[in-house]
């Protein structure tokens, strides 16, 4: 709304307890000459402007200051059929536990954590030492027991399920064994039997038995499977391990980085369409990692159901998403003039961090990993519009901004800004953002007018005064009254102090009190959306007097 529509008598009022404030000196141009400021977001000054994160998280082992990053944390709260979830994230061994709380976790010696560094997902991995070679007598690293409800809790009759993981290899040596679940299982008095899964190194390989874990409806009717890796795993190296079973077909499958390894069915004839045997979990069952095992594992989780599409990928392939809150710039049609920003890309390849770090550009980088900017301004906070999922589209207000170069028409007392991470093509490399730094330029108000002047007459003050320098000029109001420096004077015929003139630099004002000695300033204002009012020009004092025939 223009201030002329608006009615500058109204406006003008709300202004008029603060005049008593200002002497008859000429106020200091550095009042209204503030110029170009800077305000800076990440590094040195914290990310704590940044308030809405979506697949993003904040490290800081690539830089000085933290920076920005998307996580690399894969699991889902949503997961209905995640039964088991361990990300050893934690800085402290004996702090591992299961995220859904259906099993309890025991450490003991040899089970140490590496940091994000070594880590495949999350911020730590478990590393285990091989205690078992120089003791045999030693405990397990880890233990876990399942609790009452859990899938493996004993008793249970399984349908579908997978169990997958991250393995590191120092040497993978034969005999070390990865995972082992051991039960018992009784089918009746005098018919004990043991119960097992083993995840074992065999050949630079690993092979999974099963044994006495899948039944026929008949309780005696049991069968034991073994499969094997097809390809020898390259110590050093990360490798994802997924073992899936379908209770429907029988169908039991182990795949290595997303490649089918190894394939068989539990069915009565060993083939599809047989009779399904089916997962029951015996007594007294734990299952132990790290045994006699050197190197690295991660991510350790067991689901319900027959996963399809495990996600392999170190980041999410649809990338993450920051937003700062409206940042208050201090004043209504600030504008601003450029955004810089700092980043680049990283990846973790077995411990060794690669950074590439750029200044202002497009931020796109050869292995497609890339950062995406946008901004919005606006001299409220709540007159966004917004897409149903927040997301930039063409129905919001949000524009595309590239770091380093000139904005026009950025105008507004808040600001926000966005940023969209993307990984790499592989999902193997991630972006991150080091410092953004908005340079914006105050909409100070217009300067006074200069060299003001008055003619006094019969009941009347003639003023006028030298125009404002500036290219937003809308108008000018003037103030009078009967002392210094206060200005509210009423009689006038064209009605109390402040009075608008518009555009013009000199006024007439009638109806002034001969004899009476009064006050007079000047203020101009600018197009704005509300007063937008500057300093006053100096005071200027005259005396209507009735003149001689």
């Amino acid at each position: 709304m223009n201030i002329k529509n608006l009615g500058i008598k109204t406006i003008l009022s709300r202004c008029s307890i603060r005049l008593v404030l200002y002497t008859l000196v000429l106020v200091s141009s550095h009042l209204y000459g503030a110029g170009e400021k800077t305000l800076v977001i990440g590094g040195r000054a914290s990310w704590n402007m940044v308030e809405n994160r979506r697949g993003i998280t904040e490290i800081s082992s690539i830089r000085p200051y933290p920076v920005l990053i998307l996580s690399s944390a894969l699991r889902s709260d949503t997961e209905a059929s995640l039964d088991m979830d361990l990300s050893f994230d934690a800085a402290d061994p004996g702090r591992f536990a299961d995220r859904m709380g259906h099993y309890r976790v025991k450490t003991s010696e040899g089970l140490y954590t590496a940091d994000r560094r070594f880590a495949r997902i999350g911020m730590g991995a478990a590393l285990f030492s091989g205690n078992r070679l120089q003791n045999v007598n030693a405990e397990a690293p880890l233990v876990i027991t399942p609790q009452p409800g859990a899938l493996l809790a004993p008793g249970q009759i399984i349908r579908d399920f997978t169990i997958q993981f991250w393995l590191f290899p120092m040497n993978l040596e034969n005999g070390e064994q990865i995972l082992s679940w051991i039960a018992s299982k009784q089918e009746r008095p005098g018919d004990a039997t043991v119960q097992r899964i083993q995840c074992t190194a065999s050949k630079n390989r690993l092979q999974w038995t099963f044994l006495d874990f899948f039944y026929l409806n008949a309780p005696t009717g049991r069968i034991s499977i073994s499969l094997e890796g097809s390809k020898p795993l390259i110590p050093k190296t990360w490798s994802h391990h997924l073992i899936r079973f379908d209770a429907d077909t029988g169908l039991l499958e182990y795949l290595v980085n997303g490649y089918l390894e190894a394939i068989t069915y539990v069915t009565a004839g060993g083939r599809e369409g047989g009779q399904v045997y089916y997962p029951r979990i015996g007594q007294e069952g734990t299952l132990a990692l790290g045994e006699s095992f050197i190197g690295m594992l991660d991510e350790l989780q067991l689901y319900s159901r027959f996963i399809t599409n495990p996600a392999i990928h170190k980041y999410p392939t649809q990338g993450g998403r920051v937003e700062t809150r409206p940042i208050d710039l201090g004043g209504i049609n600030t504008s601003v003039l450029m955004v810089e920003a700092s980043g680049g890309r990283t990846s973790n390849l077995g411990g060794m961090i690669q950074n590439e770090h750029v200044e202002q550009g497009g931020f796109r980088f050869s292995d497609e990993s890339a950062l995406q900017f946008f901004i919005r301004a606006a001299d409220s906070p709540y007159r966004w519009t917004e897409t149903a999922a927040g997301e930039v589209s063409a129905g919001s207000d949000w524009q595309l901004l590239v770091p380093g170069t000139s904005l026009s028409g950025i105008r507004g007392r808040f600001v926000q800004i966005a940023a969209v991470f993307y990984p790499s093509g592989d999902g193997e490399t991630s972006p991150y953002l080091d410092e953004i730094r908005i340079h914006y330029q105050p909409d100070e108000p217009p300067p006074p007018p200069s060299r003001l002047t008055a003619i006094a007459g019969d009941g009347a003050v003639e003023l006028s005064w030298r125009p404002s320098n500036d290219a937003d000029l809308a108008g000018y109001v003037v103030y009078y009254g009967t002392s210094q420096g206060n200005y509210f004077g009423e009689g006038a015929l064209l009605g109390s102090s402040p009075i608008n003139v518009g555009n013009r630099t000199s006024i007439r004002i009638d109806g002034l009190k001969n004899g009476t000695l009064y006050y007079f300033a000047v203020a101009a204002y600018d197009h704005v959306e509300s007063a937008h009012i500057g300093a006053f020009s100096r005071e200027i004092a005259v005396r209507p007097l009735r003149m001689l025939e």
